[in-house]
């Protein structure tokens, strides 16, 4: 397994907001997908002038508040998923991903509370 990308999380109820704080910091979206999976997830991909990435989600679940995490896209989902279970890590969906015709993710969180959002992009 290798990790293909890697970098800032936040997984927040308001993703509006979050991207356009990060806009005045010099970041631009990149990406903007919309009703990813079951959970009808807004997903916004930025970048900045360095080729710094951020992503933020917006789940269409109650959030007490804003989650900071790791995007961590991988060349093998279920070897990654494998091995982060192997360390304690628990599927914040319980037993559920969420699948697209183009990807396979699942927010995994330790023991401690590190949070990775682990992806898999599905090529063709």
């Amino acid at each position: 397994m290798q990790i293909t990308t890697f970098n800032p999380q936040i997984i927040t109820k308001d993703s509006e907001a979050v991207a356009k704080l990060f806009e005045e910091l010099g970041f631009e979206r990149r990406h903007n997908p919309k009703g990813i999976g079951e959970l009808d997830v807004t997903g916004i991909r930025m970048q900045d002038a360095n080729g710094f990435h951020l992503d933020i989600s917006q789940p269409n679940i109650q959030m007490p508040q804003d989650v900071v995490g790791i995007r961590m896209n991988v060349d093998n989902f279920d070897e990654a998923y494998e091995l982060l279970a192997a360390h304690g890590f628990k599927n914040f969906y319980g037993d559920q991903t969420v699948g697209t015709s183009s990807s396979e993710s699942a927010i995994m969180i330790s023991p401690s509370g590190v949070v990775i959002n682990l992806v898999q992009h599905i090529k063709d």
